[in-house]
């Protein structure tokens, strides 16, 4: 937890990506501590030092595994091909951290059709890679980067899910500092929903022409019941 500003610091792995700049553009300018994390030390220290004079705050560039270690919740936003190795590596320094999965199992060039892995699930097998001294809440999946990088707001719910109700919390947390609606979604193997659903939206996309097809979430929901 940052002295300064009481708000846990976020290292967003993949941070020099669409998706990993976008969220971290947005808390950054939340308030939040934010580390950028990449396989490439340089790449994300370029990246931090654009996106901290472009915000006005501090903002850090490291290695994936140090940017982990430097933490309170560590957000992963890579591609479904890389996840295992990024998992196994900042394994050793993730225990007792909170660890936020993107990942959506895409699986080019069927981006198209539902590929979900025999664990069930991305989230799943995260929680499967990194042991039980870590929490794994997945979230984000179905969200265009393209419009989270805008300064507009994005019309979009974020479903979050995690086998503990004050872990999906901070997540729903972290997606209200991004200028969007969290909404608790259940257990964690839950997950398959949503990241099925996103090869859905791609299709959508492509059938209707449309720009970034979102979710949302119909009906009058009482927050915080």
């Amino acid at each position: 937890m940052s002295a300064v500003s009481g708000r846990p610091t976020l290292a967003v792995l993949g941070g020099t990506g669409q998706l990993g700049g976008a969220l971290a553009r947005r808390w950054a300018r939340a308030g939040y501590p934010v580390i950028l994390g990449s396989r490439d030390a340089s790449r994300a220290a370029d990246a931090a030092a654009g996106l901290a004079a472009e915000c006005g705050v501090p903002v850090r560039g490291l290695a994936n595994r140090a940017a982990a270690a430097a933490a309170d919740i560590v957000v992963v936003t890579v591609p479904w091909a890389t996840q295992q190795a990024v998992l196994e590596e900042i394994r050793p320094v993730a225990s007792g951290k909170l660890v936020v999965d993107t990942t959506v199992p895409l699986v080019p060039p069927r981006v198209m059709r539902v590929q979900l892995p025999t664990e069930g699930s991305a989230a799943v097998r995260a929680q499967q890679i990194l042991g039980a001294e870590v929490t794994v809440v997945s979230a984000f999946h179905n969200v265009a980067a393209h419009k989270l990088a805008l300064d507009e707001p994005v019309d979009c719910d974020v479903l979050v899910f995690g086998d503990q109700k004050e872990a999906r919390a901070r997540v729903v947390a972290l997606a209200a500092a991004a200028g969007l609606r969290g909404l608790h979604a259940g257990a964690l193997a839950n997950s398959a929903a949503a990241e099925a659903l996103t090869s859905v939206l791609i299709f959508i996309n492509k059938t209707y022409a449309a720009d970034g097809a979102g979710l949302r979430i119909t009906g009058e929901l009482r927050i915080g019941a």
